[in-house]
């Protein structure tokens, strides 16, 4: 996966990503205003397949499942932060949107390109060079994102047996 980074820093939250006075909007129009409390332009600028890059404590606050399916519908194809909010991070798999915990996010730049392989562990910056190791994603995770997501998984093995 190939992408150019938006940055942003320490406790991006799911009020942040997706405000609350949009929850009754549609994904696609909540995407519109996905982190717009701290860049008014993050929808015109991100591009598909471009890659959040965050601090720590990336995806704090509620549980909704709105957060990473805005910024999926945004174009987002993968987030990179120092650590994530526990039930973020799963939502994220949940729905095909692939994250990964590096310490190393504060040598990433705004506007940079990684490239991230997520069976091997490695990203690397293009634009400075420097290539980082995490923990290489379990078969059954990487499964699960090329099914699009946890239920677009259950429903392909559903219809592989057989079944109604």
């Amino acid at each position: 996966m190939r992408g150019t980074v938006h940055k942003y820093g320490d406790n991006i939250n799911t009020d942040i990503i997706t405000p609350g006075k949009y929850m009754e909007l549609s994904i696609e129009d909540m995407a519109r205003h996905a982190m717009e409390g701290v860049d008014e332009d993050f929808y015109s600028k991100v591009k598909p397949g471009d890659i959040l890059v965050c601090g720590k404590n990336c995806g704090s606050g509620s549980s909704r499942e709105t957060a990473p399916r805005a910024l999926k519908a945004a174009g987002i194809s993968a987030i990179v932060a120092k650590s994530f909010a526990r039930i973020f991070y799963r939502n994220c798999f949940n729905i095909g949107l692939p994250v990964l915990e590096l310490p190393e996010t504060d040598e990433i730049g705004d506007g940079d390109t990684l490239d991230i392989n997520f069976s091997s562990g490695e990203v690397v910056d293009l634009d400075s060079g420097r290539a980082y190791s995490f923990a290489p994603l379990p078969q059954r995770l990487l499964d699960m994102l090329d099914a699009g997501g946890l239920v677009a998984q259950l429903e392909q093995e559903k219809n592989r047996r057989g079944e109604k």
